[in-house]
């Protein structure tokens, strides 16, 4: 079975079940991965948002199933090259976005993501493959 990365927002929508249907049937289709950084950007928002032991737990449980693409040198190095691009073109990019296209570039998996805008520049100049 092929693998996918979810975006952050995909995977909120994901966990909550109400994934548009054309998505929910790529995902099922699919294994999911996510990268290093929507565990970060998971766990500020249940800080942010005072969730519960259970809610945590729940997605602590999940976390521990899912695979999740780790930063490595190789990371590190496509992310420099994506910021530099970026920001000569004139389009600087969020770094979060740049660490997950970066995650999704060198591992040469594609991107699910609902913020098409926020990563249409990288799927146009550098190879980043979105769903």
């Amino acid at each position: 079975m092929p693998r996918i990365v979810l975006d952050t927002d995909i995977t909120s929508l994901y966990r909550k079940r109400r994934l548009p249907p054309p998505i929910a049937d790529l995902v099922r289709r699919n294994i999911v991965c996510i990268s290093f950084v929507t565990v970060g950007e998971l766990h500020k928002w249940a800080l942010l948002w005072n969730w519960g032991q259970v809610r945590l737990g729940g997605m602590e449980l999940w976390l521990d199933e899912v695979p999740i693409l780790s930063y490595g040198s190789g990371v590190g190095r496509a992310w420099g090259r994506l910021a530099a691009r970026a920001q000569r073109r004139g389009r600087k990019r969020p770094d979060n976005d740049t660490w997950i296209a970066a995650c999704c570039i060198e591992s040469g998996l594609p991107l699910v993501t609902l913020n098409q805008r926020d990563f249409a520049d990288f799927a146009t100049h550098d190879g980043l493959v979105i769903l």
